[in-house]
């Protein structure tokens, strides 16, 4: 019974894929543009060597080694980057084009290219987010103990999505750093880092005020220049006092 379930099961899959790929689906395969070390493709759970000028095709996950790194390029001219120990399926869902690739281990770097003023959607989905873009560069790294997923964007604007509790959205800019735990709404995340932000605020703030001191124990007051002791208002200093009167004459 086993057997005969794991059969039904695999023609059900090959029957439903069947479905949903369309007669110009090479047109969605990826080109190995760059490839070193150790990259193979997954074929009846069986890694299979690639080699720099190979197609990969829909639905086929990549899988690196320890020192295995490649670049594939899609016919938009997009760009997938993957690194060592990394694990991905091109094109998993093919019934969305907009479903680029799905991350289950390791980091990849995706370059989405601009089609005029045209937007070019694509998404990038792990076991916990899903990253949503229209023509930027981003990492995204996923750790082999948690899922936990950390996006790092370096050049433009992506969504970040929780892709098991849903919730609130984060939008995420260049320079910036955001990480999706399993358990934890993109809400609370977003709430820790408004606090650690206002935090870092008030500690600029304090270093801005002491930086205006112009010496040890010297600070400068409203008002003031900055250049005398602390209390110091540096306005014009007061009048030296008056003389003591002379002796009187003996008589």
């Amino acid at each position: 019974m086993t057997a005969r379930l794991s059969l039904l099961l695999a023609m059900t899959a090959v029957v439903c894929l069947g479905q949903f790929l369309p007669s110009d689906s090479a047109n969605y395969a990826a080109k190995v543009v760059t490839l070193t070390g150790q990259v193979s493709v997954l074929k009846d759970l069986q890694p299979w060597a690639i080699s720099a000028g190979d197609s990969i095709q829909v639905t086929q996950a990549i899988v690196t080694g320890p020192d295995g790194h490649a670049v594939l390029q899609v016919s938009d001219g997009s760009t997938i980057e993957v690194y060592p120990n990394s694990k991905f399926v091109f094109r998993q869902n093919p019934g969305n084009w907009r479903d680029l690739i799905d991350v289950f281990l390791g980091k990849v770097r995706v370059h989405i290219e601009h089609m005029g003023t045209v937007p070019n959607p694509n998404r990038v989905i792990t076991p916990v987010a899903v990253i949503s873009v229209r023509g930027t560069t981003f990492d995204v790294t996923v750790n082999d103990d948690d899922e936990a997923t950390t996006v790092e964007v370096e050049d433009g604007t992506v969504e970040v999505r929780h892709n098991l509790l849903g919730g609130n959205a984060a939008i995420v800019n260049a320079g910036e750093v955001f990480r999706v735990y399993r358990n934890e709404p993109i809400a609370q995340r977003m709430d820790k880092g408004n606090a650690a932000r206002q935090a870092l605020r008030v500690v600029v703030n304090v270093i801005a005020i002491v930086g205006r001191s112009s010496g040890p124990g010297k600070i400068t007051l409203p008002g003031g220049g900055g250049n005398g002791p602390v209390g110091d208002t540096g306005g014009t200093p007061p009048p030296p006092p008056p003389p003591p009167p002379p002796p009187a004459l003996p008589h």
